[in-house]
C-alpha cells in the first residue's frame, strides 16, 4: 500500500478527501493532510479516521508518504517543493504555473533526480494531454489554449485591475499573450496553461487567450495544437467547485491519476 500526502485543504483538497473511499482497496493510504488554516474539529470529521492532519510540511514529511499530492500554491511549491522531492517523495503538482519560473523549474527538477522521485502533473480540468504529447514528437508547430470562465473567477486578478468585471455585458479577452506571462501574471487561473505549454512548445511558443464571460455558467478550456501530419483540437467544460477559480473535476483527476497508477492495466 501507497501512503500519500496532501498539502492543502481547500475546494480541490476537500474534493480529493471526499472521493478518496472511491480508490481500489488496500492500494493507497491518506496518511497526512497539512490544513493549517482548519480547525482539528472541523477537517478531522472529512478526513479518513487514519488520517494525521499535520501544520506544516516537516509533519507530513515525517510520515514517510511515498507521495504527496500538492493542492495549495505557488508559494508552498517554492518554500517546500524541492525538500519534498529530495527526500524520494514524488509529487503531484497542481499549482503547476510555478514551473514558469525557469529558476524554480529547474532546482525542482534537480531535486527529483537527487531525491529518485517524479513530478507528476493531473490532466486537472482539461484532457488530451497525451495527444498534445503525440504531436510534440511530429513536429508539432502551433499550440493555443484558450481559458473561459464567468467574471467573478478573474475577480482578485490582474484582470480586476484592466476591466470593470461587474459591468462586462459580453465575452472579453482579458488577457492573449505567451503562457509563460500568463502563468506568470494569473498563477490562480493560469495553472492548465502551464501544463500545455509543458506537454507542447514550452511556456514562450505556446499562445493562451484568457476570457471573462459574464453569460458562462462554469469553467472551459481549449486546445488547438497543429504538428507536420496531425491537428488536435479538444474542449472540455465543468462546473466550478466552491472556489469560482477552480472547476470542480480537478479533485477527481487526481483520484484517477492515483488508480491509473496502481493499475495493473494502464493508459500512458
Amino acid at each position: 500500500m501507497k501512503r500519500v500526502g496532501l498539502i492543502g485543504f481547500g475546494a480541490i483538497g476537500r474534493s480529493i478527501a471526499r472521493l478518496w473511499g472511491t480508490l481500489p482497496p488496500d492500494s493507497f493510504l491518506l496518511t497526512g493532510v497539512c490544513a493549517r488554516s482548519w480547525h482539528p474539529s472541523e477537517a478531522k470529521p472529512a478526513l479518513p479516521p487514519s488520517t494525521a492532519l499535520c501544520t506544516d510540511a516537516d509533519q507530513l514529511l515525517a510520515l514517510q508518504p511515498d507521495y504527496v499530492i500538492e493542492a495549495a500554491s505557488h508559494k508552498v511549491i517554492e518554500a517546500h517543493g524541492s525538500k519534498i522531492l529530495r527526500s524520494g517523495c514524488s509529487m503531484y503538482l497542481l499549482s503547476v504555473g510555478c514551473l514558469a519560473e525557469e529558476e524554480l523549474r529547474t532546482s525542482l527538477i534537480a531535486a527529483a533526480k537527487e531525491g529518485g522521485s517524479q513530478i507528476l502533473v493531473p490532466a486537472g480540468a482539461l484532457a488530451g494531454f497525451d495527444g498534445l504529447l503525440a504531436l510534440a514528437g511530429d513536429g508539432l508547430r502551433s499550440v493555443k489554449y484558450t481559458s473561459r470562465k464567468p467574471c467573478e473567477a478573474w475577480r482578485g486578478t490582474a484582470a480586476s485591475d484592466a476591466y470593470d468585471l461587474d459591468g462586462l455585458t459580453q465575452a472579453t479577452v482579458i488577457f492573449s499573450g505567451s503562457a509563460g506571462e500568463a502563468a506568470r501574471r494569473y498563477p490562480k487561473n493560469a495553472n492548465l496553461a502551464a501544463a500545455v505549454a509543458l506537454a507542447g512548445l514550452g511556456f514562450e511558443r505556446t499562445v493562451v487567450e484568457l476570457i471573462a464571460d459574464p453569460e458562462a455558467h462554469g469553467n472551459s478550456g481549449s486546445v488547438e495544437a497543429i504538428s507536420r501530419s496531425s491537428t488536435l483540437n479538444l474542449s472540455v467544460s465543468s462546473r466550478a467547485s466552491s472556489n469560482p477559480k477552480t472547476s470542480a473535476n480537478v479533485g477527481p483527476s487526481v483520484i484517477s491519476a492515483l488508480r491509473n497508477g496502481a493499475a495493473s492495466l494502464r493508459f500512458v
